[in-house]
């Protein structure tokens, strides 16, 4: 008596040889508050995008469903934004496009991550660049002159946004520095680059926060904290970047076939690994943020529209989020340009939402995480995260996450294809020490062909364009709301049992709530 089972599985009778996985959990045996790495900022492409009306619209979208608090893009200080030139060799400086972007960031509360780069071409010392948008990735040819910039725009965002504002804002020094893409020069010319820019903001506030090396593959960081500290350069947090394949870090075009890591602990192992770093060096307590991370760095990869995305990301912040202060995800939108506007609704794009405001299955990890309760119920089970809210109400996240590309197989030829999966488990989800009384269970759910769009593309013959027929479809049957809700009554015991069959790379979010 007392204890209530719902079967929502595909199948009523679990299939023979099936695992049993068990979720217990006691409402009154807590772990501590949730981390809330993963919400804290999330990234976009380049500044002049977030002009855009279609690009702000799947801002304000992502804000509302995944809580971001932040957003960190490259190319603020790119040619595309107006910001610098020079009249009798005498800098001008130009804030309009600038304040549109951040006067909407302000107002919609999502506050910039602020990465200062690339180089104004008035001001370079070279004409490399990098991307379709032309990025000059060059030293200034003048740091005082460099300096005077990041000062007078440090000064002009107090000035209209207010100190008490933009203290709480986070001010990163480039990005990849550690990539000859990203940068023509070495790693001594970089710390310099940093350190006029530090001593820059600083010499506005000393309230403001400014960090890097914003490097790939988590390179420079105990050189980089030795450095500043060794010269005592400012330096407030560290920022690095790593992505769930084994070789390369830049590929725009997604020409060179990435594959997803086998190693169970990809990603993870980088975050524990810098975060051992920092506490070994002379500043131990330094926030660790992740301003890139995702499962391939190139931005022509199915994987990331595949609905083995969503129990990937929560596979990888399962393992992280203790040890990273952020974790910030590349990127919100599939507007995102480094190769030039793509030519295709479904293309490999690092967003959580694709051109059309279709919601990938990534976006409703993101979605389920923002849901989570703030403080996390004891559970020894692997790829679940229990919470319980001020309210009463218990929330249950679990998924499988299983990488069975091929031997020899890349990502872009696998991950376009249909891929079936094999039955995983029967969950037996057990909640204990609920107080008795009526309860309302969501189920939401994200796999194969539930709440995946890329498979509805694939039932059209994957077409170059989408009609708007076509858009209005896929978005009808991939619209995020419950699988199932049923009232249900606990009584006197406390005990509720939920039972679900799940197949390979599902994703469950169960919401209980007090009716």
């Amino acid at each position: 008596m007392g204890l209530l089972s719902i079967n929502l599985g595909l199948a009523a009778i679990a299939l023979v040889g099936q695992q049993v996985r068990d979720i217990k959990v006691d409402v009154k045996a807590t772990a501590g508050p949730l981390s809330q790495s993963f919400r804290h900022s999330v990234g976009a492409g380049r500044a002049n995008e977030g002009l855009r009306a279609d690009w702000q619209r799947q801002l304000r979208e992502a804000k509302q469903a995944c809580g971001f608090d932040y957003v960190r893009m490259h190319g603020l200080l790119t040619d595309d934004m107006g910001v610098y030139r020079e009249e009798g060799g005498k800098p001008v400086y130009n804030w309009q496009y600038i304040d549109e972007l951040y006067d909407f960031l302000v107002d919609l509360k999502v506050r910039p991550f602020v990465e200062l780069g690339f180089m104004p071409s008035a001001l370079a010392s070279g004409n490399k660049t990098i991307f379709w948008w032309r990025g000059n990735v060059t030293p200034p040819k003048d740091y005082a002159k460099w300096a005077d910039l990041i000062a007078a725009l440090t000064q002009h965002w107090i000035e209209r946004y207010g100190l008490s504002e933009v203290k709480k804002w986070y001010f990163e020094v480039w990005n990849e520095p550690n990539l000859d893409g990203f940068w023509a020069g070495d790693q001594k010319e970089y710390f310099r680059l940093y350190t006029e820019a530090a001593k820059a903001i600083k010499r506005v506030s000393s309230d403001l926060r400014v960090g890097g090396p914003a490097t790939a593959g988590n390179a420079w960081v105990p050189e980089f904290i030795d450095y500043c500290s060794k010269n005592k350069t400012p330096l407030d947090f560290i920022t690095t970047h790593t992505y769930g394949v084994d070789v390369g870090f830049l590929d725009e075009f997604g020409g060179r076939g990435t594959v997803l890591s086998k190693n169970p602990n990809s990603i993870s192992d980088d975050v524990k690994r810098v975060r051992g770093q920092i506490r070994a060096s002379a500043l131990p307590t330094l926030p660790l943020f992740y301003t890139e991370w995702s499962s391939s760095y190139t931005p022509a990869d199915p994987v990331h529209d595949s609905y083995v995305s969503a129990a990937y990301i929560l596979e990888k912040l399962s393992k992280s989020i203790d040890d990273a202060d952020s974790m910030s995800y590349w990127t919100f939108t599939d507007i995102f340009e480094e190769a030039g506007p793509r030519t295709t609704p479904f293309h490999g794009g690092f967003g959580l939402i694709n051109y059309q405001d279709i919601k990938k299955p990534a976006f409703r990890a993101y979605e389920y995480l923002n849901k989570l309760g703030a403080t996390k119920l004891k559970c020894d089970a692997p790829q679940s995260l229990v919470t319980r809210d001020q309210n009463g109400g218990v929330q249950a996240l679990f998924w499988d996450f299983t990488n069975d590309i091929p031997a020899n197989t890349n990502n872009q030829a696998y991950y376009i294809t249909d891929i079936r999966p094999k039955p995983k488990a029967e969950v037996n989800l057990q909640i204990s020490n609920l107080k008795p009384g009526s309860y309302k269970v969501t189920v939401y759910r994200v796999g194969y062909r539930i709440n995946d769009p890329y498979a509805d593309y694939l039932d059209l013959g994957r077409p170059r364009q989408l009609t708007r027929a076509q858009v209005d479809k896929i978005k009808s049957r991939n619209d995020g709301k419950p699988v199932r809700v049923e009232s249900i009554r606990v009584s006197k015991e406390g005990v509720l049992n939920c039972k679900y069959d799940l197949r390979e790379n599902d994703v469950y979010f169960i919401q209980i709530s007090k009716e």
